[in-house]
């Protein structure tokens, strides 16, 4: 399984995670992920990263809120079409 196809899996269990309402479970998994999406988008283009960078301010301002479904949707759509676009 490629990198990418695992951080587009973890993204979508972390998503879920969320909307199930196990939000330290997902938290916990959520940085691992970040982490993971990181190495991905280091490479792409500018405007990758200026949309990455916008992505996880938003995904953070959910997490402060504690909107968990924001979060899901951010991380399962958001941040899952970024990765995806991403030049293999």
């Amino acid at each position: 399984m490629s990198a990418l196809r695992k951080c587009v899996d973890e993204c979508r269990q972390c998503a879920g995670l969320f909307r199930l309402g196990r939000d330290v479970e997902a938290a916990l998994t959520m940085v691992d992920v970040f982490e993971e999406a990181q190495q991905l988008l280091v490479s792409a283009s500018a405007d990758i990263q200026q949309s990455w960078s916008q992505v996880l301010m938003h995904m953070l301002d959910c997490q402060e809120r504690q909107d968990w479904i924001g979060l899901a949707d951010y991380m399962e759509y958001e941040l899952i079409d970024l990765l995806e676009n991403v030049p293999g």
